[in-house]
């Protein structure tokens, strides 16, 4: 099984998801936000399978940073996309997607490690 692991290769969060999927020995693909901008399509996809509070980092610096025009255009769908497409690292971390094309959002390994027994036994 491989992964598609979304994400900013310096932070903090994706080191111990790095970390954790080697410890399982989990093949993935890393796909860095910063070398690779994500599209406004994956952006929908993301939405379209959490809802677009759970896609953005609300606690993160990024967003805290925005003025109060560009928190307004988060709040519905065409507004964020802009935004997150500028400003990948306001994506939570990380995002990963499975092979049965179901995804998880943020670093908790309980949940981790059950979305990947859910797919071995498919």
């Amino acid at each position: 099984m491989t992964l598609k692991v979304y994400g900013i290769k310096n932070c903090s969060t994706m080191k111990k998801t790095f970390d954790f999927l080697a410890e399982e020995g989990v093949d993935y693909e890393f796909i860095d936000y910063k070398k690779a901008a994500p599209s406004e399509d994956l952006l929908r996809e993301f939405i379209g399978k959490t809802g677009l509070d759970a896609v953005i980092n609300k606690k993160g610096m990024t967003y805290r940073k925005l003025d109060a025009a560009a928190k307004a255009a988060v709040e519905d769908d065409l507004g964020a996309l802009k935004v997150l497409t500028e400003k990948s690292s306001m994506i939570k971390r990380p995002i990963i997607a499975y092979p049965d094309g179901s995804i998880t959002l943020g670093f908790d390994p309980e949940t981790i490690k059950a979305r990947m027994a859910e797919q071995s036994e498919a």
